[in-house]
């Protein structure tokens, strides 16, 4: 072994997933740094800049490095395929390397490219048996296989939306334990408690940025499907309601966030009042405005309605079609 070796992994990793995980830890254990290139290109599925950051949280060890070159992939593409990736490879690596770790046999001719020594690590993918590609297709089946940093990319986003006293806060707990995963709880809620339940307009902005830091930091703990009581479209109904504005800022990162279903929750059940609730008398109103708001916006959403039984029986079923296509064609 070469004194201060140093080995290099070379991927897209998209998504980084369990067999890339130990194929870098494996390499990490054998030499004493490793450089580890994460390969983009502009009309990748999951944006470079964000593997970059997957994989420099997965390993903090390592010296991870982006390659935006527009490099061709096979070499089919260019006749100076291997000339391309060599000047690449050895110019981000910055030093001699002694070793290339890879689970493809293409690592075998880069090491003789860069003048390094192959290690194949899992060449015929039995040990981890997953790839980016089977991920990407359906990153539900291979849940485990995903690094968690990784899943709340992949995790499906349940939104519990409409007006006051209609169940979301305890429709978004027990899903969460039909499911067995996480739910994010209303920012607004605790933020307004320490004010006696009143709000003032330079909460909104406070408001929406507590809501999206807890659904992001509670998306790592989800498995499969996070459980969302509200978002920020509905933060902007408020703030428009009680102020009769919502800062810019905050309609566009209403705009810009994703759910993949949103369960609208009718009236149809009694009022009961808290010291956080405003519109006793105009919940159909309101009502209507979350339906027509969820339409502007090309929301995904089903009505949900009946007793509180009702209710969580007909959420739960969507929530399984969600999940498991398959459970819509049995069901009718």
């Amino acid at each position: 072994m070469p004194p201060n070796s140093h080995g290099l992994v070379l991927g897209k990793f998209l998504p980084p997933h369990a067999g890339h995980q130990h194929l870098v830890q494996f390499a990490t254990n054998f030499v004493d740094d490793l450089t580890v290139l994460v390969c983009s290109l502009e009309r990748d599925a999951i944006p470079g800049a964000l593997r970059v950051g997957w994989m420099q949280e997965l390993f903090p060890r390592a010296r991870v490095i982006h390659i935006t070159d527009n490099l061709p992939q096979e070499p089919r593409e260019h006749p100076q395929f291997w000339d391309l990736w060599r000047e690449t490879v050895l110019r981000a690596a910055g030093r001699k390397l002694d070793f290339v770790f890879a689970s493809e046999t293409y690592g075998d001719r880069l090491a003789e490219e860069v003048g390094a020594k192959f290690i194949p690590v899992d060449i015929g993918r039995t040990l981890v048996p997953v790839s980016g590609t089977a991920i990407r297709k359906n990153p539900l089946a291979h849940w485990l296989l995903i690094p968690e940093c990784v899943r709340p990319h992949f995790v499906r986003r349940v939104c519990l939306f409409g007006p006051e006293s209609t169940g979301k806060s305890t429709l978004a707990r027990d899903l969460a334990t039909r499911f067995k995963s996480a739910y994010v709880s209303e920012f607004a809620r605790g933020l307004l408690d320490l004010k006696g339940g009143h709000c003032d307009a330079a909460d909104i902005p406070l408001i929406a940025r507590g809501q999206l830091a807890a659904e992001d930091s509670l998306a790592r703990r989800a498995d499969r499907v996070l459980f969302c009581d509200t978002d920020l479209l509905l933060t902007t109904v408020w703030s428009d309601t009680l102020f009769g504005e919502c800062p810019q800022a905050v309609r566009d990162l209403a705009a810009a966030r994703h759910y993949d279903l949103y369960l609208l929750l009718d009236v149809d059940v009694p009022w009961v009042d808290d010291a956080q609730r405003f519109l006793p008398g105009q919940r159909r109103q309101f009502f209507e405005r979350c339906q027509q708001i969820l339409e502007q916006h090309h929301r995904r959403f089903i009505v949900i309605r009946g007793s509180w039984t009702e209710r969580i029986e007909a959420a739960a079923a969507a929530v399984e079609a969600l999940l498991n296509p398959e459970f819509t064609n049995a069901t009718g």
